[in-house]
C-alpha cells in the first residue's frame, strides 16, 4: 500500500501554498438500488482509494480588507491524451468547488491552482472528485475559512458525489447518492487497470442503466466482509457493479477487456464506477500490476 491512502490529501508546503496528492478510488461493489425522485439514484458501494493520484499546488490568499473580488485560475498540465479531455473551464469540479466554499464563507481572494493530471478523466476513476476533495481541503486551510470536517462534507456533496467519501481518505461504505458513509477497514490490494482513450460521463451509465430496465445486485455484505479479510481469491468472486452490463451493452470493448484479465490470471475484474475503467483483482504475488496500482484503508 503506497503512503497516504488513509490519510485525506493536502500537505501544507508553505505560507500560501499547499501541494496535494489526490487519490483515484475503485468501486469494489456498486448497487443501483433506484432512480430518486430529485434524478439522481440511490446507490450503495464500497469506495477504496488507489495509488495513482492527480497532482495539485494551490497558491491561494483571503483578506476581505485588501480584496474586492475572488478571482480563481486553473492551469492543468500532464500527457496531452489526458488533458485534451479536461475541461478547463467553470465546469471542472476544481473550479467548481472553490466556488462553493467561496459563496458558502464569504471569501473574498485569489486561488491558482496547477494540476497535474495523472488520473483518466471520466474514466470512473473518481479523478476529478478527488482534485475537487484536495482543492476544498487545501482552500480551507489557505483561506482560513475554518470548517469543519461535518460542513466541508457536506459542501463536497454539493459538488459531486463522489466526493464526501473522498474527502476523508480510507475505505468507506457509502450510501444515498454519496453522502452517507461508513467506515470501513480494507487490507491491501493490488490490482491491474485497463484504461481507454474515451470517457463514459455519470449520467450516460445512470442513463443506460433506466433505459436498460435497471437491475439490482445482490446484497454486498459478502464483498464488504471479503475485503476486510484480505482475502483476494474471495473477493474476486464477488465483485460486481449493476452499471457495467449497461455501459459494455454500448461498448464492448470493455467486456473484452474484462476477458483479457481474467484469461491473464486475474482473480477478479469489476468495471469502475461509471466505466470505462476495468480493474482486474490480483492474487498477492505474481501478476504485475501494470500501473503499480495499489489500493487499501
Amino acid at each position: 500500500m503506497s503512503p497516504g491512502l488513509d490519510e485525506p490529501p493536502g500537505t501544507a508546503s508553505a505560507p500560501g501554498v499547499t501541494v496535494s496528492h489526490a487519490h483515484g478510488k475503485l468501486n469494489q461493489f456498486l448497487r443501483v438500488i433506484r432512480r430518486r425522485d430529485d434524478a439522481y439514484h440511490e446507490i450503495e458501494t464500497l469506495i477504496v482509494p488507489i495509488s495513482l493520484t492527480d497532482r495539485l499546488e494551490v497558491h491561494a490568499a483571503s483578506d476581505p480588507v485588501r480584496f474586492e473580488t475572488l478571482a480563481l485560475q486553473l492551469d492543468v498540465s500532464g500527457d496531452p491524451g489526458l488533458i485534451a479531455r479536461v475541461p478547463q473551464d467553470e465546469s471542472n469540479l476544481v473550479l467548481r468547488a472553490a466556488v462553493a466554499l467561496a459563496e458558502a464563507t464569504g471569501v473574498r481572494g485569489f486561488a491558482d491552482v496547477l494540476l497535474e493530471k495523472r488520473i483518466p478523466p471520466a474514466a470512473g476513476l473518481g479523478g476529478g472528485s478527488a482534485d475537487a476533495a484536495a482543492t476544498l481541503h487545501a482552500l480551507n486551510e489557505l483561506w482560513g475559512c475554518g470548517l469543519g470536517d461535518d460542513a466541508i462534507r457536506d459542501l463536497g456533496a454539493s459538488v459531486g458525489s463522489d466526493v464526501p467519501a473522498l474527502l476523508e481518505g480510507g475505505a468507506w461504505l457509502v450510501s444515498g447518492r454519496g453522502e452517507r458513509l461508513e467506515r470501513v477497514v480494507v487490507k491491501p490490494q493490488r490490482w491491474r487497470l485497463i484504461t481507454f482513450p474515451f470517457g463514459v460521463s455519470t449520467g450516460e451509465a445512470y442513463s443506460w442503466w433506466d433505459e436498460d430496465g435497471g437491475g439490482t445486485g445482490p446484497d454486498p455484505a459478502s464483498v464488504v466482509s471479503a475485503a476486510e479479510d484480505g482475502d483476494p481469491w474471495v473477493l474476486g468472486g464477488l465483485l460486481f457493479n449493476d452499471l457495467e452490463a449497461p455501459v459494455t451493452r454500448r461498448h464492448p470493448e470493455i467486456g473484452l477487456a474484462k476477458r483479457r484479465l481474467l484469461a491473464a490470471g486475474a482473480l477478479g475484474a469489476v468495471m469502475c464506477g461509471s466505466g470505462p475503467t476495468m480493474a482486474g483483482l490480483l492474487p498477492p504475488e505474481g501478476l504485475e500490476a501494470s500501473d503499480g496500482i495499489e489500493v487499501g484503508s
